[in-house]
């Protein structure tokens, strides 16, 4: 379990941070693959990461217990708890007022503090791909569009990829940054890709080649999302894929834009955006509801 222990001054501008209170909220952001929480508390920002486990209710408790313990928080000081992601439906705390809302709106928020002119959100999770594209004023939704029915353009794809490959995941988007060569990976279905990977290491094409070759594949398919809610900078990269270096690259090149690096790290970002609008619930001032 990674925990956080960070000064809000640290990673969210100014004109941002002073909108916080000192009231202690928790977001909490239970993934198909991973699991992230954020409790905001006057001034600092506690953050607990881990794989989601079968039973998201018990992965939340997890999560909170450690973030009290880095804290030095009691339950019953949490004024509010926002769910979010794959596994919020399930969410419920008895002893803690909590409400649940959807990835979106949670990585809109998130986003929105962490980079104050964000206009455009990709966000890659372990079963989706996300394009949305923010009010930079409130960081509201004005459009989204996703990838939900397959695994192309997901995290899970670059997993099986690696797998095929012989590496980590974390070691995919590095070895894919040692490629010397250009491979066109064409086939947009999983089922396809993988033969035309199994194809080209039968012709002895080296593994990095091929890792970057599935990134910038990946890359193009997450530019046709974006492209049907039109592109705006600032842009920044949210979800568990977030810190695979290879991917960032092969993004910014298709796309054409540069990617915003942010002082927190971005697969945080539901989470925060969460913790931030349970803030905004004690204060009467409900986000759109996506």
């Amino acid at each position: 379990m990674e925990t956080l222990n960070l000064n809000i001054a640290d990673i969210i501008p100014p004109i941002r941070a002073k909108s916080l209170t000192p009231d202690s909220t928790i977001g909490i952001d239970i993934g198909s693959r991973q699991s992230k929480a954020v409790l905001i508390h006057n001034g600092k920002a506690f953050a607990a990461i881990s794989a989601s486990g079968i039973d998201a209710q018990e992965t939340a408790e997890t999560l909170l217990k450690h973030l009290f313990a880095e804290s030095g928080l009691i339950k019953k000081e949490t004024a509010y708890v926002v769910g979010t992601g794959y596994g919020r439906i399930v969410l419920a705390f008895e002893d803690i007022s909590s409400g649940i809302l959807t990835e979106i709106t949670c990585h809109a928020m998130g986003a929105h503090f962490l980079n104050e002119g964000t206009k455009t959100i990709i966000d890659i999770g372990g079963q989706d791909c996300k394009a949305i594209k923010i009010d930079p004023l409130n960081g509201h939704v004005t459009e989204f569009v996703m990838n939900d029915k397959c695994a192309a353009g997901t995290g899970r794809f670059l997993e099986k990829t690696a797998d095929m490959l012989g590496y980590s995941l974390d070691e995919l988007g590095q070895r894919a940054l040692q490629s010397t060569k250009k491979i066109d990976i064409s086939s947009q279905c999983v089922v396809f890709a993988e033969s035309e990977i199994i194809s080209l290491k039968a012709a002895g094409e080296r593994g990095e080649d091929i890792a970057a070759g599935i990134h910038f594949a990946t890359a193009r398919r997450v530019r046709g999302l974006v492209n049907r809610i039109g592109l705006e900078p600032d842009v920044v990269f949210s979800g568990g894929v977030s810190n695979n270096e290879g991917m960032r690259r092969a993004l910014e090149e298709v796309i054409g834009h540069p990617i915003m690096t942010t002082k927190l790290d971005m697969v945080y970002c539901g989470a925060l955006g969460a913790a931030v609008l349970a803030q905004k619930s004690l204060r009467g001032e409900n986000g759109e509801q996506l």
